[in-house]
């Protein structure tokens, strides 16, 4: 970080330096004549030009923040103005200096010709009021630029965190549901609840440590997935069909860890029945960016004595897409003929 401020320090340096390199020899740039005047130059542009970097930089690095930005307006003018006021003077006394070394070098030939003094005490003061207000210009708008920055950072440090927390909320209502599962199959199949025990392990151990950053690879969340529903087909009979089409995707796939699977709880919660055949469908598709899940099973609504679950899991779902894919992402639910459908689409960076 230390080596990316001290580049981005030296390029605003050379950009500086070049503009004033710019600004210098802008004369010769726009002279049709193959003869330069030098002592011309000399008065009306790098004289000049020297009064405005010093009146610049002053106003950037000093007067604008500490004096300005802290509402002395009224130090802020005076410094201003004697500042202009002591330019103006040198800068009128170093031309009739010069005027008067040219005449004492040119005796035989043309002389210059005097001008209103005044005419360029006027035009000196009004110049000098450019750089003070380019220089203002320039700091309120990195001031407003640095604003902006800090509130992104802010704002993501703020999902970051509300993220964080609603993974927190999700693992003990998973663990709650893996555990359920385990304990019907503890009486029924012992060597089976031992394998499911460790199944759960892997399961868990991806949960605390490979969802800690902020996304995860799909095809570890896939895997994830396919070992999820293999959980959950344990805690239902013979009457209930399961299919899970997951394709096999390449590693540049990235996604927001565990977003899929509150569909996969509600799918299991809704759509199995202990008296009726019982079908579930989830498909996955991978187009470009955009990254589809959908969910089709019966519709076995639960009814207001039935406590197996309290929705945290699809509260949950909601705001995260809110927070990881604010503007990108599509989420329905429908129910037709029975069956409750579920599409949900995000479209990764």
């Amino acid at each position: 970080m230390l080596a990316n401020s001290k580049n981005k320090t030296s390029f605003r340096v050379s950009i500086h330096a070049l503009i004033w390199l710019v600004l210098l020899l802008f004369p010769y740039f726009l002279s049709s004549n193959d003869t330069i005047d030098l002592v011309r130059q000399i008065k009306f542009t790098w004289i000049p030009m020297c009064f405005y970097a010093v009146l610049f930089y002053l106003n950037y690095l000093v007067l604008i923040d500490k004096v300005l930005f802290k509402q002395k307006y009224f130090h802020f003018i005076s410094v201003n103005l004697i500042l202009i006021l002591i330019f103006t003077w040198i800068h009128v006394e170093l031309k009739d200096l010069l005027n008067l070394m040219y005449d004492m070098k040119n005796v035989v030939g043309p002389k210059f010709t005097p001008q209103p003094t005044s005419l360029f005490v006027y035009k000196d003061i009004i110049s000098m009021l450019i750089p003070i207000i380019i220089s203002f210009a320039v700091k309120t708008t990195e001031k407003w630029a640095k604003a902006e920055s800090e509130k992104k950072e802010n704002e993501k440090e703020v999902l970051k965190s509300e993220l964080q927390h609603l993974k927190y909320q999700l693992q003990p209502h998973f663990f709650f549901n893996s555990l359920n599962t385990i304990y019907a199959l503890i009486e029924r199949s012992p060597v089976l609840a031992q394998e499911t025990v460790h199944d759960l392990s892997k399961l868990m151990r991806y949960l605390l440590y490979d969802t800690e950053v902020g996304k995860a690879k799909l095809r570890d969340e896939i895997e994830f997935m396919k070992q999820y529903i293999n959980l959950m087909k344990l805690r239902t009979s013979d009457k209930t069909i399961v299919q899970a089409n997951f394709p096999v995707v390449s590693e540049q796939y990235f996604i927001t860890p565990l977003l899929f699977i509150s569909l996969i709880e509600n799918a299991f919660k809704h759509g199995v029945s202990s008296t009726q055949n019982s079908e579930i469908l989830f498909n996955l598709l991978v187009e470009g960016k955009k990254i589809s899940f959908f969910a089709e099973n019966k519709n076995f609504p639960k009814n207001d004595n039935d406590k197996s679950g309290s929705g945290i899991g699809m509260n949950n779902l909601k705001k995260q897409l809110d927070i990881s894919y604010p503007g990108k992402h599509t989420f329905k639910t429908t129910v037709e003929n029975g069956l409750f459908k579920v599409m949900l689409e995000v479209y990764t960076d």
